[in-house]
């Protein structure tokens, strides 16, 4: 399976993944661990995470799948929401809170 096949199966097998450095109990850089945090302060604990410092053609992969150079990087329902700056920025306006609760009451 190629990696562009492994992360759309990833991103589309859960309603809210992760795509990070480290994992959620031990992120491995500043913006993962606010992300993770954003996270859990929307109520949301249970998520699919990929640390993807475990394999660098998912660390490539993926900015190349969402077209978006950075990461940690959002998808819930299978659509990319963006990187930290954009979760913290929907934090404060309710969006993210909104986006979570309707994307795990399906």
């Amino acid at each position: 399976m190629d990696v562009q096949q492994l992360i759309r199966e990833q991103v589309s097998g859960a309603p809210v993944v992760l795509y990070m450095k480290g994992t959620p109990l031990q992120p491995q850089c500043g913006f993962s661990a606010m992300a993770v945090q954003l996270l859990q302060n929307c109520g949301v604990h249970d998520f699919f995470s990929v640390n993807v410092l475990a394999s660098p053609e998912i660390r490539q992969g993926i900015k190349e799948f969402a077209n978006w150079p950075t990461i940690p990087q959002l998808y819930v329902n299978g659509e990319f929401i963006g990187g930290s700056d954009i979760m913290r920025e929907m934090y404060t306006t309710g969006e993210l809170q909104q986006l979570l609760d309707s994307a795990l009451q399906k």
